[in-house]
């Protein structure tokens, strides 16, 4: 059953806005990845937009934003740790 969003209380809105924000920043942090300082960032971002979202109806949502933002900011210190190594040899 569709609900018409300005039905909302304002607050519930911000709410599934911040776990639809969380879900859009975790994607885009694994593609930022590459770039160790985009992908953490993103990545930060969307994990506490993932935590204000989980307020929401939009758990589910909230939890992915959340899952993907931890694996983009994961593979960004995995990729600097990569780059510093081929970099200076440690």
């Amino acid at each position: 059953m569709q609900t018409d969003p300005a039905s909302l209380d304002p607050e519930e809105r911000m709410n599934k806005f911040y776990a639809l924000l969380s879900t859009g920043l975790g994607i885009l942090s694994l593609c930022a990845g590459l770039v160790p300082i985009a992908g953490t960032v993103l990545g930060v971002a969307g994990i506490i937009f993932g935590v204000l979202g989980r307020r929401s109806e939009s758990k589910r949502l909230a939890m992915a934003g959340i899952i993907l933002s931890i694996i983009g900011v994961l593979t960004a210190i995995i990729y600097s740790i990569l780059l510093y190594r081929a970099r200076y040899g440690a």
